[in-house]
This record gives C-alpha cells, structure tokens and sequence, in this order.
C-alpha cells in the first residue's frame, strides 16, 4: 500500500462542481504526496458552462478558498480549471498564477499554463485539439495556445451542449472518441482540454492507437507539480509525458 503522507503537498483549487480532478490526482500522484482539496465558486452550477460563466470563475475572488487551503501549507498549488483562465487569456493566466504564489508561499500551477509547459517540453508545436466545451471557449483555447506559439491542425467537439454534470459525466470511451475525432496526420500530438473530462484514464490506450503523445489537464499539472517539487522517478500509466525525465 503506498503511503500518503510524508514527503510532499500538494493543494488544489478545485471548481465546486468539477468530480474528476481529485480522483484523477489521486491516481497520479507519487508515494508520499498527499493531496489537499478547497472548492472555487464564481459560477452558477445549473448554467451551461459557457464564456461568460467561465469568465466568471476565472474573476472569482479566491482570498477565502485560497486562505483555508494554506492551512495545510502546501509545497505546490494547482489551479485546477483550464477553461477560467483560456477565456481569459494568457496574461491573466500568468499572472493568476503569480498572484496565488506571493499570497501562499507555494509554487503554483494553473491548468492552461502546465498544458503549454508540457508542449513546449515536448517540442510540439502542431497539435489536435478536443475538450468537452462550447464552441466559442475552443476558439479562445486555440488562440490560447496560437499565442504560445503552437498551431492547432484539427479539432473535434461534443454534439450539442453539456451542462456542468455533462462534461464531468462523459465515459472515458466517449473521451477516446472525441480524441480520436482530433487526430490529424501533421498533429505531432492531441491536447485534450478540461480538469473535468476524464482524459487521464485514457492516454495510455489512445497513446497506443495513435502512436504520438496524448497531453490532458491534469496529467500536465502533475508533471509540472512534480518538475517543481524536484521528483523525478517515471510515473507509468498515464502517458509519456509522466514517464519522461522532469528534472
């Protein structure tokens, strides 16, 4: 049995409504990490999760959620929603993630930031693109990523609209799908977009199929975590960015 405790924290900012990210943490993590959860509000739970309600999580007043989580003293803080900070821009991302360091104490990480930290480090530059969201948050995710200077070659979205349940809801054989709609011949690699959607449990099987690296949210949070917590040993399962060497 591996221990939980002891050699590490890390700390999450979790979307009050979002079910997959501390599972999927939960799996990832090293022996010895323990995890440590304070729930984000800013939208409204029985509204489509659109621009504007996402716009509104990201403006979200984190002082409290954020104070209640320094209780535990963590050594990393993930800031664990993508689409917030995309709809905002990586300006605000970056200095998102500035704000909740000097206000902690701990290195910090959001969503949108790892996933380009884990293309850059991976030298990709041309990507497949599919998350779980409306139209106009894939076009601000794509400008997102245009601006770090990476080109994304094809995309695949839902049919129709998901509601907050919706996207967290998806069956992981649903997420292969929508990854596998995403491929294309010059795509060096798929990003797969939402700390809600449960991509993690996939990228080992779709990695296999398609022969190229599979980067979700919460995967490139923990590597990035772990880069910063100087822990290197090769995480096995959850695709080949956690197998590399971080260090």
């Amino acid at each position: 049995m591996n221990s939980s405790r002891g050699r590490g924290r890390m700390g999450l900012l979790v979307p009050f409504t979002n079910t997959n990210l501390e599972p999927d943490m939960a799996m990832m993590r090293p022996d010895g990490i323990s995890l440590h959860i304070a729930r984000m509000g800013g939208y409204d739970a029985d509204e489509i999760p659109d621009a504007e309600q996402m716009h509104g999580l990201g403006a979200a007043d984190l002082n409290e959620p954020l104070r209640l989580l320094m209780g535990t003293r963590p050594d990393v803080i993930f800031y664990g929603c993508t689409s917030a900070t995309l709809t905002h821009g990586s300006e605000f991302d970056r200095d998102l993630a500035r704000r909740i360091k000097n206000q902690s104490g701990a290195a910090t990480v959001t969503a949108a930031g790892a996933l380009v930290h884990a293309l850059k480090t991976m030298a990709v530059t041309h990507v497949g693109f599919a998350s779980p969201y409306v139209p106009a948050i894939n076009d601000m995710a794509i400008d997102f990523l245009t601006g770090q200077g990476i080109e994304t070659v094809a995309r695949s979205e839902i049919d129709g609209v998901l509601d907050n349940e919706g996207q967290g809801a998806l069956d992981p054989e649903a997420v292969i799908e929508l990854a596998l709609a995403a491929d294309h011949v010059d795509a060096q690699a798929l990003v797969l977009s939402c700390t809600d959607m449960r991509s993690t449990e996939v990228l080992a099987r779709l990695e296999s199929t398609l022969g190229k690296p599979v980067i979700c949210s919460n995967q490139a949070m923990m590597f990035e975590a772990l880069q910063l917590m100087k822990i290197d040993e090769p995480i096995a399962g959850f695709g080949q960015l956690l197998e590399r060497e971080r260090l």
